[in-house]
């Protein structure tokens, strides 16, 4: 079966608050399966435009990608980064084979 992933592009707007999100999403994600690939760190924008953070969390499978972000405790917490950032989401089905 193939892996799920969520993939963030973040601007963080505000430092100060965003890291509450981070965190109080990591348990809830961890408890679906999620191992963080990408959390941060540097990056180049060789084309397009993109946030300035980026993360991958990689999960077992693309229904335990949809289920932890659906997850009515995630979507409490994703209160934070929408306050605190603004962000593109995308769960994606990886490549199996």
């Amino acid at each position: 079966m193939p892996k799920g992933y969520i993939i963030g592009q973040i601007t963080v707007t505000d430092p100060e608050g965003y890291p509450e999100y981070v965190r109080r999403d990591t348990p809830i994600l961890e408890s679906f399966g999620a191992k963080f690939v990408v959390r941060g760190g540097k990056s180049q924008t060789l084309e397009g435009t993109s946030g300035d953070r980026h993360v991958v969390i990689e999960f077992p499978s693309y229904e335990a990608a949809l289920n932890a972000y659906n997850d009515p405790e995630y979507q409490e917490v994703a209160a934070i980064r929408r306050r605190c950032a603004e962000s593109t989401i995308i769960i994606v089905e990886g490549h199996d084979g």
